[in-house]
């Protein structure tokens, strides 16, 4: 398979690296050229491309970048058949993204994104921590696997993106449609807190929304207050907290 990545953060590079191991054909872009992924390229294999050309001839695209910079990339996605599965891994953050109205007067946040890019979208993998991602994965029916949510509304592309969630070595849980992606974001019980499959299904049933926008909020205010030093453990620990 052909998989266009955009943005080579935490969770962007690490599904660079994980497809790469798998034998698919990746092409990586971020918002600094195709200079910038020298490393990443050479040390997966991968081809490091403008975001332009990451869209182009791919069967899926993920958009693995600030929630805030989505409307970056509505021209590029102009061209993009139909057909072409997108799926994105972005949060809502306010402190970080700025506010914006939509969202914060109650519009779905992966509404939002397939809005501004202009073209249908399955929301995976923003349901897990960087640090998980990279150590957690385990193969189907080990021990401690944990799962993922996945929402969408097209059932074909829904069930790529669970099947490519599964290759990361997570068990994927079918998270609903679109509309029920609010879910599975920041401050809900199954946002980042590595639980397994039966535990997620549960915590997908008892979401509430508002206390899920206001344990979002908490949660950046405590990871503040920890300065530098806070690790991936770290949020691991304060996600559980806040949805005990």
């Amino acid at each position: 398979m052909k998989i266009g990545i955009i943005g080579s953060g935490g969770i962007g590079a690490l599904l660079v690296r994980k497809f790469s191991a798998a034998g698919h054909t990746v092409l990586v872009s971020n918002s600094r050229g195709p200079e910038t992924l020298k490393d990443l390229a050479g040390e997966t294999g991968a081809r490091a491309v403008t975001t332009a050309d990451a869209v182009k001839g791919v069967d899926v695209i993920i958009t693995s970048i600030p929630f805030g910079k989505m409307p970056d990339l509505k021209g590029i996605f102009a061209s993009v058949a139909a057909d072409v599965v997108v799926i994105d891994t972005s949060n809502y953050y306010p402190q970080r993204d700025g506010h914006i109205s939509a969202v914060d007067d109650g519009q779905v946040e992966s509404v939002w994104v397939q809005e501004q890019i202009g073209h249908p979208i399955i929301k995976a993998w923003n349901s897990v921590l960087a640090a998980s991602l990279e150590t957690k994965g385990l193969p189907k029916g080990a021990e401690g696997r944990i799962a993922l949510s996945v929402a969408g509304d097209d059932a074909d592309a829904q069930k790529l993106a669970l099947d490519l969630v599964e290759a990361t070595g997570f068990d994927a849980i079918d998270g609903g449609t679109l509309e029920q992606s609010w879910r599975q974001q920041p401050g809900s019980p199954g946002y980042c807190v590595d639980i397994s499959a039966d535990e997620l299904r549960h915590a997908l049933t008892v979401t509430d929304r508002k206390k899920a926008t206001r344990n979002r909020d908490m949660f950046i205010e405590r990871l503040l207050a920890l300065g530098d030093k806070a690790t991936g453990a770290d949020q691991l620990r304060l996600n559980r907290e806040l949805n005990r």
